[in-house]
């Protein structure tokens, strides 16, 4: 089977719901722990798709968390080569820090489901799938669009929600990839930012159940439109 390398910050951010629709496609998918796994060991150019998932830490905190370094390193050679890239949160502003864009605070937490606003662009692109269907955001940092990349959405809150590089680089502020019948470690391991953020876990834990059909039907719509057009066939058919 071809590969998907998935690069995670936090056992419980994962691909989620995407993760049986490649598995559906054929493809295998392998996770990487990018704080205690030696990212100078992976060749940026072998897998079929490579993703960069969520994390509670800031896409310019290298001099804290120095796994960033060689993170930013395989994000650049990875885009460089112009392959399936996707990112999704902190990867998103990972893979916009690499390509020159701005990445910092934007002086709130955007933490709840929301639809997004699409752009022309975004309403020419897989997003178009995702309609009026709220999607989870859970996010303190903004990334500006790269010089290189189409805007494709906004929220209410955030600006700048999706980007898309060609076809092959697709970078979302938003988690399409929830899995919301594994909400519960979300707002386990979120906890000390939920307090903060004023967000109540049972809120949103109500949401979630509101929305988990919704957001899993659209987010394998996008992703099997834009795994398409990335060039990933489904090699099982």
């Amino acid at each position: 089977m071809k590969s998907v390398i998935a690069i995670r910050h936090v056992h419980f951010e994962d691909l989620g719901t995407i993760e049986p629709l490649l598995a559906e496609r054929g493809y295998a998918v392998r996770y990487i722990d990018a704080a205690i796994e030696d990212l100078t060991m992976i060749d940026p150019i072998e897998p079929a798709l490579l993703v960069f998932l969520g994390g509670p830490i800031g896409a310019f905190d290298d001099a804290i968390y120095p796994f960033l370094v060689n993170e930013l390193e395989l994000v650049r050679r990875r885009l460089e080569a112009q392959l399936p890239t996707l990112g999704i949160c902190l990867g998103a502003q990972l893979m916009a820090r690499v390509m020159g864009a701005k990445v910092e605070p934007m002086g709130l937490k955007e933490i709840g489901f929301s639809a997004l606003t699409l752009t022309e662009a975004g309403g020419s692109s897989a997003l178009a799938e995702i309609g009026s269907t709220p999607v989870l955001h859970w996010h303190g940092d903004q990334f500006e669009i790269p010089r290189e990349a189409a805007r494709l959405a906004a929220s209410t809150v955030c600006a700048n929600q999706a980007f898309l590089i060609d076809d092959f680089a697709l970078g979302l502020q938003f988690h399409l990839e929830a899995d919301l019948v594994m909400i519960e470690n979300w707002l386990v391991g979120h906890a000390s930012e939920l307090n903060q953020a004023g967000v109540d876990p049972r809120t949103l834990r109500e949401t979630s159940r509101q929305n988990r059909t919704l957001l899993e039907r659209a987010a394998h719509k996008v992703m099997n439109v834009w795994l398409d057009q990335a060039g990933l066939v489904r090699i099982n058919t």
